[in-house]
């Protein structure tokens, strides 16, 4: 029996089928019902619990904030409701900074939102100094938790402002997840973005660079001689964050990956 997503009188015990929950998610548009029941049913506790969860998920809420969690680099970050769902394509992000980043470094994990960036950098780079920051209290408090295995330390407030003035100098990786998005175009994001997460991660300002030109002015005065300031754009906006990046003093690049559909800019500060 097939229920309307939008029948609050729909039973209980009805909706723990599987497949009457793969009926339902595909009636609200969930693209890929199968795969989402499959974590459901693994994720769920109870049967109330699973009932409560597949209701949710048809009212809308991205499936991350339903499950707690999102998978990022093989790794489950906790995702509380409100919070940055942090994307694949930023895995991208990531494994360039790896890729740049020795045993020992200094990494500080700006706009951190669930801590994502820095876990799984911390994750895939031998014992790294961890420093992240968030403006958004309850991003803060998520990641705490999600950075708490490889040790770093979270703070909250804008931008540089609340890190410790002793890592002036000594960063050697800058991740800096900024919100991108101009702001006239957050209206055309997916509901489960513009309705359930937090504006202050997804409103870049009027050319959606605003918070980008912050963190550029002052990298070179954080980044350690050959440090390396790495963060997300998208592909039209990359010659104005290659020139953010080099009016802060920065040697500038750009790499893609087409296939995770992903653009990342790198400035390096000179030795």
């Amino acid at each position: 029996m097939s229920v309307s997503p939008s029948s609050p009188a729909s039973s209980p015990i009805e909706s723990l089928a599987p497949s009457a929950i793969v009926t339902r998610l595909r009636a609200a548009g969930c693209v890929f019902a199968e795969d989402e029941t499959e974590l459901l049913v693994a994720t769920a506790r109870d049967h109330a619990e699973l009932a409560a969860m597949v209701e949710r998920r048809v009212a809308g809420r991205p499936l991350e904030h339903v499950l707690g969690w999102a998978e990022f680099r093989g790794l489950r970050i906790a995702v509380d409701a409100g919070v940055f769902v942090p994307r694949r394509r930023t895995e991208f992000l990531v494994q360039e900074a790896a890729a740049l980043a020795g045993p020992g470094a200094v990494v500080v994990d700006l706009c951190c939102g669930s801590g994502a960036l820095g876990a799984a950098l911390g994750a895939a780079v031998d014992r790294v100094e961890l420093y992240a920051a968030d403006i958004d209290p309850a991003a803060v408090r998520c990641a705490r938790r999600n950075v708490a295995d490889v040790g770093g330390r979270v703070y909250e407030g804008d931008l540089y402002a609340p890190l410790p003035g002793t890592l002036r100098g000594r960063v050697d990786v800058l991740l800096a997840n900024v919100p991108y998005v101009p702001t006239e175009e957050v209206g055309l994001l997916p509901p489960e973005a513009r309705i359930h997460e937090a504006r202050v991660a997804l409103d870049g300002g009027a050319d959606g660079l605003d918070v980008l030109r912050r963190v550029t002015a002052d990298a070179a005065r954080w980044l350690a001689p050959g440090g390396r300031l790495l963060f997300e754009t998208s592909e039209r906006q990359v010659p104005y964050a290659l020139e953010a990046v080099a009016d802060g003093g920065l040697v500038a690049r750009s790499v893609s990956d087409e296939e995770m559909y992903a653009t990342v800019v790198v400035g390096t500060r000179p030795a």
